[in-house]
C-alpha cells in the first residue's frame, strides 16, 4: 500500500476520532530502519566492478562459500566426520535467510521463523537436533522426545475473518455448510495422500524430496498449478481457495495459481513428524526465528569463518581457487582462498555469476534458473501490547483474511511468564505476491521508508486500528529481493538442477535451490550430502 492509498484508507476508517488522530500523528513520527541484506555485494557482482589485488592467500582443505543452513549443515557434518581442515566464507549475510535481529534483549526473526517436527525420513535433521540437544531422547523413534522450551505452545494461530478472531487459519465462523464439507474433503484427501506410495515403493511426498516417489502418475502433478488441481477436483469453496493460496504465499512466496500442484500438495502431505511430548504437526520455534538454531549449528561445527563474498570460484589443477572480497570502510578488500574441495552453499542466482563455466556442470542459467520471490519482514518493537478484540486471544501466528500480507508473529510468545512482558516484538511478513517478482523488486528498490512502513503495517492496522501506532517504539524492516526459489510447474523436471545435484567433482553445490524451493530440510540435506562427498580422500 503506497502513501496515498494509506491516506485514503485512514480517512475511510474514520480517523477523525481523537485517539485515531493521535495514532496517525504518532505513525508519522516513526522512521523505520531499512536493511537490504546482500544488495551491495550483489550489485558489485552484477556490475563486475574491479577489485584491488588480493592482500593474502588463505589455504584450507575444504572451503564452504555461504553460511546459510546448507553451509552450516555442511560444516556440522564435516565436524562429525572427523573435523577436516575447513573454512567458511560467510557471504554477504551470516546465516542467510535464517538471520534474525534484536531490540536490546528482545530477539526477532528477519527471515525463517519455525521448523516443523522432522518426519522419520528426515534422518539428517533428527541427527542434527539430537546433537544440539533439541531432541533429548529417542531421536530415530516414531515419536522422539523434544526439549519443551522449543516446542510451540498454545495458543498457536488465529485468523481475523469478518471482523472477528477465530482459532486456526482456515475460516469456519459463519462459513456455509457446503464449504465446511469441502474443507473436510480436502483434509481427508491430504490424509490419504500421506499414506500412499508409488509403484517404486516410495512415499509420494517426502522430506528430503529426492526420496519422494518417481511414479509418473504423481510426477504429473508438477505439470500444472495447485489452483488447477483444485478446480479439476471440484473444490469451489472460496475460503478453502483463500487458505491454500495463503499457505503457498507463506511457504513459497508465490500464489497458488502459480505454484506447481506437486509443491502445493507436498506442503501438507510431507509434514507429519510427531513427538512423544507434543501433538501431531507441532512446530519448533525460537524468539529470534531460526537464528538461534543457525548459531548453534555454527558453534557445534567449530569451523573457522571469514567475512567476505566470493567473486569467482574455479577449478585449477584438480583443486579450487576462489577470489573473495569484503567491504572495509566502504572500500573492497580482496583475498584468495585455495582448497582441495569447495562447497557452494549459495543461491543459484549467485553461483551462476561466481562459479566459472557453470555450463560444464549442465546448468544453463537462461533455461534452468528458478524464479525468485521477494519478501519483506518488518519488526515492530512495542512498548505495550495493543488492546485485543474479544474472542480468540493473541496467538503466536496471527493472520488477516487479505493479501499480500501474511500476518504477524509474536516474538515473545515462547517466553512463558505469569504475566506478559512489558514490551514485545510483532514480526509482520509480506510476500508481495500481488505483483510479479520483477515489479516487486523494482518497488522495493525505489520505495521510501514511509511507503515500506505503510505496506508492512496493513495487517496490523486492520487488526488493531490506527491506535496500534501508539504502541510502537521502533520499526526494523528487512527487504529480501530474491528471498526464495518458487516451485513453478515443471520444477521437478529441471535438468539443470538435477545436474548440480549429481555433481561430485572439486566443486560441490549445497543450497535449497537444488530442490526448487526454500525450506530448512532441503537446504540441510544438500549441505549434508556435499560434506560427505567433500570429506572423501583424494
Amino acid at each position: 500500500m503506497e502513501r496515498r492509498s494509506f491516506l485514503l484508507w485512514a480517512a475511510a476508517s474514520g480517523l477523525a476520532a481523537a485517539g485515531s488522530v493521535a495514532g496517525f500523528q504518532r505513525w508519522q513520527e516513526i522512521t523505520p530502519t531499512v536493511h537490504y541484506p546482500g544488495r551491495d555485494e550483489g550489485h558489485f557482482l552484477r556490475d563486475r566492478r574491479a577489485l584491488p589485488p588480493p592482500s593474502e592467500v588463505v589455504e584450507t582443505d575444504i572451503a564452504i562459500f555461504g553460511s546459510g543452513i546448507g553451509g552450516l549443515m555442511a560444516a556440522w557434518r564435516l565436524r562429525k566426520l572427523g573435523g577436516q581442515d575447513a573454512l567458511m566464507i560467510d557471504g554477504p549475510q551470516p546465516y542467510g535467510n535464517a538471520l534474525g535481529g534484536a531490540f536490546g534483549e528482545l530477539e526477532f526473526p528477519t527471515g525463517a521463523h519455525y521448523l516443523p517436527l522432522p518426519s522419520p525420513e528426515s534422518v539428517h535433521v533428527r541427527e542434527l537436533l539430537a546433537d544440539l540437544g533439541i531432541i533429548q531422547r529417542d531421536a530415530m523413534a516414531e515419536k522422539p522426545y523434544y526439549d519443551e522450551r522449543f516446542i510451540l505452545h498454545a495458543p498457536e494461530e488465529r485468523l481475523l475473518y469478518n471482523g472477528r478472531w477465530q482459532d486456526g487459519f482456515i475460516p469456519t465462523d459463519g462459513v456455509p455448510r457446503w464449504e465446511l464439507d469441502e474443507h473436510a474433503r480436502f483434509f481427508a484427501e491430504v490424509h490419504r495422500l500421506r499414506q500412499l506410495r508409488g509403484t517404486d515403493g516410495r512415499r509420494i511426498f517426502v522430506f528430503p524430496t529426492v526420496m519422494s516417489s518417481e511414479d509418473a502418475e504423481w510426477q504429473a502433478l508438477d505439470g500444472y498449478t495447485l489452483k488447477q488441481w483444485l478446480d479439476r477436483n471440484g473444490y469451489r469453496s472460496p475460503t478453502l481457495h483463500w487458505y491454500l493460496n495463503y499457505c503457498c504465499r507463506d511457504d513459497y512466496g508465490t500464489r497458488y495459481d502459480k505454484v506447481s500442484a506437486w509443491a502445493g500438495l507436498h506442503y501438507y502431505c510431507s509434514r507429519w513428524g510427531q513427538a512423544a511430548n507434543a501433538g501431531n504437526g507441532a512446530w519448533l520455534t525460537w524468539p529470534g526465528g531460526l537464528q538461534p538454531l543457525a548459531r548453534a549449528m555454527g558453534e557445534a561445527s567449530g569451523i573457522r569463518r571469514l567475512a567476505g563474498t566470493a567473486v569467482s570460484i574455479e577449478r585449477k589443477a584438480g583443486a579450487v581457487e576462489a577470489l573473495c572480497f569484503r567491504f572495509e570502510g566502504g572500500q573492497p578488500r580482496s583475498y584468495l582462498v585455495r582448497a582441495r574441495k569447495a562447497i557452494c552453499a549459495m543461491p543459484l542466482m549467485v553461483a551462476a555469476r561466481v562459479v566459472r563455466d557453470m555450463a560444464s556442470y549442465g546448468f544453463d542459467p537462461a533455461r534452468h534458473m528458478p524464479q525468485y520471490a521477494p519478501w519483506m519482514v518488518a519488526n515492530f518493537l512495542l512498548k505495550r501490547f495493543p488492546d485485543e478484540r474479544p474472542a480468540q486471544p493473541l496467538s503466536w501466528d496471527n493472520v488477516v483474511y487479505q493479501e499480500p500480507g501474511l500476518g504477524f508473529v509474536v516474538s515473545t510468545h515462547q517466553d512463558i511468564r505469569v504475566r506478559p512482558p512489558e514490551k514485545t516484538v510483532f514480526s509482520a511478513y509480506t510476500a508481495l505476491s500481488d505483483r510479479t517478482p520483477q515489479q516487486a523488486r523494482r518497488w522495493l528498490n525505489s520505495a521510501s521508508p514511509e511507503e515500506l512502513l505503510a505496506l508492512a503495517s496493513v495487517d496490523l492496522k486492520t487488526a488493531y486500528g490506527a491506535n496500534f501506532a501508539l504502541c510502537v517504539e521502533r520499526v526494523d524492516i528487512t527487504l529480501r529481493g530474491h528471498a526464495m526459489a518458487a516451485p513453478l510447474p515443471g520444477f521437478r523436471a529441471n535438468a539443470g538442477l538435477q545436474a548440480l545435484r549429481e555433481a561430485e567433482g572439486p566443486i560441490l553445490f549445497a543450497h535449497a535451490d537444488l530442490s526448487g524451493f526454500s525450506v530448512f530440510e532441503e537446504a540441510a540435506w544438500w549441505g549434508d550430502r556435499a560434506a560427505r562427498l567433500a570429506a572423501r580422500p583424494a
